[in-house]
């Protein structure tokens, strides 16, 4: 099958247990034959195990980014990739491609969305967003849409997998002391308090600003973590006048956007990173100042988060599109759900079942579903 050799010299299966286990089941039950599906997921090397699995199943495969130039792009990816899609005889489409393909009368039949980049498109069966930030995109869409992070599959990328990009960039651009060096997260949430256990490992000495108002940490509490609310403008800015690091996983555009803030991270001598999908910073901080000019640090990488944690995700990612398939074809009105829908239970524990029995990463799972918190 199409990418099998790369993927193989890439990666073990015990490393995609889930994405296996829906290509085998798929190639048998072809859950999305004859239909045209626009897969947008951010085209990194680990996405083409998702891409096989849509394959095996029968789908006629489109790969979605933000802007075909790279200009502006929302979703950073991997060019060299993008063009093994295309010498793959693979489409890869913006938003426009799409928009003037309906016009046509060759819309999709179903659309893997990431942080809304294809919301203004009218598939035939509906969405599946993959992120928390795009559902903002969907509120009052006419069509069903999945979203993925609503459940609890999701936190083994964001929790795990996201703090460990976020670690593992930092050494690729030479940062490797963290040891007693003084870290400010920004955020408490799966991504925030992921990057925190990933630091603590690193030996760093971590503090973290959120808003208190929604209550205490649980994760946060049993490490012995400072807190500081985001409100106490004056106390913030002393923590960043005393960072090594600060980073920001608030998953709010602008949540730093304060004059007096911002004066203080452009004069510090802290390693600034951002981990959100928008720009946390905001305009008072330039893009210079800021590793990867504000984009996810994570993205620098030729794989962002290892396949081991995004797996499930990927996994579940399409497996609500084929059961959006399947709901649609029995027979239902395919908008009578209009709007943004929570994952089943059932099908969410069916992979982290395959995930944690298959999979190499089954005693950090359980570690995390004992300890890190299920918001954002």
């Amino acid at each position: 099958m199409l990418f099998d050799e790369i993927i193989d010299d890439a990666y073990d299966v015990s490393e995609y247990p889930a994405l296996a286990h829906y290509a085998q089941e798929w190639a048998e039950t072809r859950p999305f034959a004859g239909l045209r599906v626009l897969a947008a997921t951010p085209v990194f090397r680990n996405t083409l195990v998702q891409y096989r699995a849509l394959l095996a199943g029968g789908a006629e495969l489109s790969v979605g980014i933000a802007n075909d130039s790279g200009a502006g792009a929302e979703m950073p990816y991997d060019a060299g990739v993008v063009d093994l899609l295309r010498e793959s005889d693979i489409p890869v489409l913006n938003q426009k491609d799409v928009l003037d393909a309906e016009s046509c009368g060759q819309g999709f039949d179903l659309i893997l969305d990431c942080a809304g980049q294809f919301s203004a498109c009218h598939p035939r069966f509906g969405f599946v967003e993959l992120t928390r930030s795009g559902v903002q995109f969907y509120r009052n869409c006419e069509k069903p849409v999945y979203v993925a992070d609503s459940g609890i599959v999701k936190r083994i990328e964001t929790s795990l997998g996201t703090g460990e990009g976020y670690v593992r960039a930092l050494k690729e651009l030479g940062f490797s002391s963290f040891k007693e060096n003084s870290c400010v997260v920004f955020g408490s949430g799966k991504v925030g308090s992921g990057i925190v256990l990933q630091l603590l490992r690193e030996g760093a000495r971590v503090q973290v600003v959120t808003d208190t108002s929604f209550g205490t940490n649980p994760f946060l509490e049993a490490n012995d973590i400072p807190v500081t609310d985001c409100k106490d403008v004056a106390a913030v800015v002393s923590l960043v006048d005393r960072a090594d690091y600060v980073v920001t996983a608030t998953g709010v555009k602008g949540a730093l956007d304060r004059a007096e803030l911002a004066d203080a991270l452009n004069k510090s001598h802290a390693i600034l990173a951002n981990m959100g999908v928008e720009d946390e910073y905001g305009p008072g901080v330039p893009n210079t100042r800021v590793l990867a000019e504000k984009k996810p640090l994570n993205f620098i990488l030729e794989e962002p988060t290892h396949l081991k944690y995004i797996d499930a995700s990927l996994a579940l990612h399409a497996a609500l599109g084929a059961l959006l398939v399947q709901e649609s074809v029995g027979g239902s009105d395919p908008n009578k759900n209009a709007g943004p829908m929570d994952p089943p239970t059932e099908l969410e524990q069916r992979i982290l079942s395959v995930t944690m029995d298959n999979g190499l990463i089954g005693q950090e799972i359980s570690e995390m579903l004992g300890g890190l918190p299920n918001d954002n």
